[in-house]
């Protein structure tokens, strides 16, 4: 399958000559802060290597980003960002948006330098429910979108969101995916609408409702061969077939009811694990699930079920994963999480791994992520999910070539 064709709706870097261009650049910066210390990203990291690009092809580039939700402990200034950011390409900062000191340093840029503006949040404007057409109209995109050439957007974990500086400049101007957003589009178009069969779902994680989506979204497309459950999701099926005892609260029978529903119209397509890993006296011990008892402390898959997951994964074509396999902040019980990147990496399988866990729990456990050799991780949470619904995103709708 010939990749460009999957993008062939979206224009991209390749078909633009930046140099002497103004260039609205929309990056993700969006970061963990840990007492008030943004932390490096690989958001910032990927976005700077696109930035970097188009400063070095001569393109006058201007950052427009985000930090944290207005009110809440994470959001900050992108000072700070300035400073990680200014790591992988030279950049100056202004604590401005669409005021006087902004424009004139976007006025003033010369080519090959990059400007980063101040949060974008900071104007109410940027995430009121509107329109694209009406978030065009917003002062915001009206003050800047006269300044620049060219809108980019390469904040993949946005594009669900409707907000002006995702939907507005593109709106008014010419506009393209940046290699960031490329490279997600083109890994989320592969693993769920250019399928190779046989098609593996590997779903975990402590969010029933989310996963249970996916799961009937992928029963109703059709081409998915086998769903591989973990975690809270393995166990509320296990609970579901009578496998293991659970005490049910009634949020938990709602997820019980719906997890045997689920089961019922999937049939042998669904599979749990044969075996767990529980805490006895402190220390990791592996149980058959007949013996799992009530209040046990289940924390993993066993090796049983590693090895049986294992090999599915492996004869496979198409792998998507989201949600770790149990428990592997705590020590002893990243085992089964780290057995399914073992499968993966050894899998001809082309691969799609996302959900911020996920993400996280690559490096957690120790696994070095370039033996996944036919693998993309996907650095968004929300944008992810709604992709693998099949749900239209703003963002990327807004960026198709126009008719």
């Amino acid at each position: 399958m010939n990749l460009r064709d999957v993008l062939a709706d979206f224009l991209t870097l390749d078909d633009f000559d930046v140099a002497g261009k103004t260039v609205l650049f929309r990056a993700d910066l969006n970061s963990v802060v840990i007492d008030g210390k943004v932390q490096m990203k690989e958001r910032i990291v990927e976005n700077g290597e696109t930035i970097r690009e188009l400063a070095e092809n001569g393109a006058k580039v201007v950052i427009l980003a985000h930090q944290g939700r207005a009110g809440g402990k994470e959001f900050l200034t992108l000072e700070q960002h300035a400073h990680l950011l200014n790591e992988i390409v030279n950049l100056k900062y202004v604590d401005d948006i669409i005021g006087p000191a902004a424009r004139r340093a976007i006025r003033e840029l010369e080519n090959g330098e990059v400007l980063l503006l101040d949060n974008v949040r900071l104007l109410a404007e940027e995430t009121l429910d509107k329109t694209p057409a009406e978030h065009a109209q917003s002062i915001f995109v009206q003050r800047l979108a006269p300044l620049a050439d060219l809108y980019i957007n390469d904040a993949f974990s946005v594009a669900h969101r409707a907000h002006a500086s995702v939907v507005g400049f593109p709106t008014l101007m010419e506009a393209c995916l940046g290699r960031l957003m490329e490279s997600e589009l083109s890994a989320l178009e592969r693993a769920v609408n250019h399928i190779e069969r046989p098609s593996v779902y590997v779903l975990g994680g402590v969010k029933p409702e989310e996963v249970f989506d996916i799961i009937e979204f992928a029963l109703d497309s059709g081409k998915v061969d086998y769903i591989l459950t973990t975690g809270g999701i393995g166990n509320l099926f296990m609970v579901a077939n009578g496998m293991i005892p659970m005490k049910v609260d009634k949020n938990l029978l709602e997820s019980v009811t719906r997890a045997k529903e689920i089961q019922e119209r999937a049939g042998r397509k669904i599979k749990y694990p044969w075996d767990l890993a529980i805490e006895q006296n402190g220390k990791r011990e592996e149980i058959p699930v007949d013996q799992v008892r009530s209040n046990m402390p289940i924390y993993d898959i066993g090796h049983e079920t590693m090895e049986k997951y294992a090999e599915i994964i492996k004869n496979a074509r198409t792998v998507v994963m989201k949600g770790p396999a149990g428990y592997y902040e705590k020590e002893g019980f990243g085992e089964g999480t780290r057995a399914i990147f073992e499968a993966i990496a050894d899998s001809p399988a082309f691969t799609l791994l996302g959900g911020g866990h996920t993400s996280a729990a690559i490096s957690e456990v120790g696994f070095d992520r370039s033996r996944m050799k036919h693998a993309h991780v996907s650095l968004a949470g929300g944008a992810f999910l709604r992709y693998l619904l099949g749900k239209p995103l703003p963002g990327i709708e807004v960026l198709r070539k126009k008719k």
